[in-house]
């Protein structure tokens, strides 16, 4: 009987597990990260680019956040289900621009999730002040609504 439950165990582990691996993450769509900011990803084009909005819930400056544009891509010679990409977002309410790159993963509950790393660089008044100007750091954005398949 336990030999009989192992081999069942096994044989809907070989079936289940390759449609959770095949499962396509796409990256079209609304994102929100850990810090509550959300981001919209809109169609992309034959070349793999897109363009969309970022609004930031989190601010060095005094200023209000507001929605800023974003441009970016999808590595287009990649035909696979995780996706790289990479994208720009010029802040609207401050002198400064993120770049993000990262990867679209299917995770082992058919989540979608995109794990980035970040630079911001804000602008200075004088060289001397360069070594304050750019931050780095990392974000997970997951999926706001599913996407309808």
């Amino acid at each position: 009987m336990v030999q009989v439950a192992a081999f069942v165990l096994m044989l809907s582990l070989a079936l289940v597990t390759p449609g959770l691996s095949s499962r396509q993450c796409v990256l079209t769509g609304k994102w929100t990260n850990e810090l509550g900011s959300n981001m919209t990803i809109k169609a992309m084009n034959a070349k793999g680019e897109f363009t969309g909005s970022y609004n930031t819930s989190v601010t060095a400056t005094t200023n209000e956040p507001t929605e800023s544009p974003l441009q970016g891509s999808q590595h287009h010679t990649n035909q696979k289900s995780q996706p790289i990409f990479g994208f720009t977002v010029n802040w609207n309410f401050s002198d400064s621009i993120t770049v993000f790159t990262g990867q679209c993963f299917v995770d082992k509950n058919g989540k979608e999730v995109l794990k980035t790393m970040w630079l911001l660089r804000s602008r200075v008044e004088n060289i001397t002040d360069d070594w304050k100007a750019t931050r780095v750091g990392t974000n997970v954005f997951v999926r706001l609504q599913p996407q309808k398949e």
